[in-house]
């Protein structure tokens, strides 16, 4: 049986939220320094467009090739973990962001940002996974409360990505690229040092677990969802910087608003709104909620003030949706959490590789409100498929109910 990605009834009832194993916070130190690089270029894109004269659809493929690389990656870092363990497997995705972040830090050209931004997205793929699977294991307290420490630290590292891009990036566009190396660095030697070695798996997965995991109709339900919705979460980072056309210090104080209120609502409000409504309705509501945003940003794309409000509250719902989100992932499916959190996110990264592309096209060929209508439009699908898919989705997919199924799925396995 796989035992690391079992839960015992230590993990499950034992341990206050802050009362962790250093390896749990070197690893939501890394998480934190890692996904700084998701809303670092925010506030660098339109210095980055004007410095090497680009149009913003290609700037967009900043995050069009580092999205599309982390999706396809996510379907072999089950394979990797389980043959090297954990913990090799997250100090080879540092290793990985360390030299491409650098490397674009050193470009002179677009598409050579484009191109090592792709090698970053590789390195975020086996980092990523891989982190969230080994705090659920080893955090302790509930697999809930676990999830909430890496939404936690997820948000912390958007919240600080754009306010670090700001700053760097008013000194230089290349700044914040090779900031992002050094901070990286210091994750590596902290993850090193700080968490124990972590065995390879008792049952190596394939290539193919992923896709048979998507077979289970509440954890595809789930993955559409979240590939929906990504299309306006992605619209809104790689496009909004454009029509705000403010400096690099000013946009990433608008995102690091963004990402702060992110990081407080999938702590302290999702969870609060999980016990009293329900996961299905917490999501339908905040996904609802986000799609009136981007609308309402449609409309008014030409008032800046709009623009910066709308940003800052889009926070508040994507916070609380990820986090609950994330918590129904672990429980939607038998299979390993490793699996299921890699079937999850070659879907829904799917939509933040192909949101910024188009929405840039859309912005430069339509109107600077056409990627917004597109963003909610995209964000309604996603609720409509949530809504059809919730019967899928009962309070059993919940990840302590589900331990014991998850359990017997892995047993079988290793029978196999």
């Amino acid at each position: 049986m796989n035992h690391a990605a079992t839960a015992t009834p230590e993990t499950e009832s034992s341990g206050g939220f802050f009362d962790q194993p250093r390896a749990v916070w070197a690893v939501a130190f890394a998480c934190v320094i890692s996904f700084m690089g998701i809303g670092l270029v925010d506030p660098i894109l339109k210095s980055i467009a004007d410095q090497l004269d680009a149009t913003p659809s290609q700037v967009s493929l900043l995050f069009t090739s580092y999205m599309a690389v982390m999706g396809v990656a996510m379907l072999v870092t089950g394979v990797v973990s389980s043959r090297i363990g954990a913990k090799l497997t997250l100090l080879a995705g540092l290793a990985v962001i360390i030299v491409f972040s650098a490397l674009a830090g050193m470009s002179d050209s677009i598409g050579a940002i484009v191109a090592f931004r792709a090698g970053w997205g590789l390195g975020n793929a086996l980092f990523i996974a891989t982190a969230l699977s080994t705090i659920v294991t080893a955090a302790r307290g509930s697999t809930a409360q676990a999830i909430i420490l890496f939404e936690a630290a997820l948000g912390l590292g958007i919240a600080a990505g754009p306010l670090l891009g700001g700053a760097l990036g008013s000194i230089s566009w290349r700044a914040p690229f090779l900031g992002v190396a050094a901070l990286m660095a210091v994750a590596l030697v902290a993850t090193t040092f700080l968490l124990p070695a972590t065995p390879a798996a008792g049952r190596r997965t394939s290539l193919l677990d992923p896709f048979r995991a998507l077979r289970y109709p509440g954890l595809l339900t789930i993955a559409l969802t979240a590939l929906f919705y990504n299309m306006g979460f992605f619209t809104l980072l790689a496009f909004t910087p454009f029509p705000l056309d403010m400096s690099a210090h000013q946009v990433g104080l608008i995102f690091f608003g963004w990402g702060l209120l992110l990081a407080i609502t999938s702590v302290w409000v999702a969870p609060w709104l999980q016990r009293r409504i329900g996961s299905v309705p917490t999501v339908l509501m905040s996904l609802t909620c986000f799609g009136l945003d981007l609308a309402a940003m449609a409309v008014w794309t030409d008032d800046k003030t709009v623009l910066v409000v709308g940003v800052i509250i889009a926070g508040a719902f994507l916070g609380i949706n990820n986090t609950v989100i994330t918590e129904a992932v672990m429980g939607a499916a038998p299979v390993e959490r490793p699996v299921a959190s890699a079937a999850y996110s070659f879907v829904r990264f799917s939509g933040g590789a192909v949101a910024p592309y188009v929405a840039g096209k859309l912005g430069e060929n339509v109107s600077v409100h056409a990627p917004f209508w597109m963003g909610a439009g995209a964000v309604a699908v996603a609720v409509v498929v949530l809504a059809f898919g919730r019967r899928y989705l009962t309070d059993e997919t919940s990840p302590a109910a589900h331990s014991e199924a998850e359990a017997e799925a892995e047993l079988m396995g290793d029978l196999a």
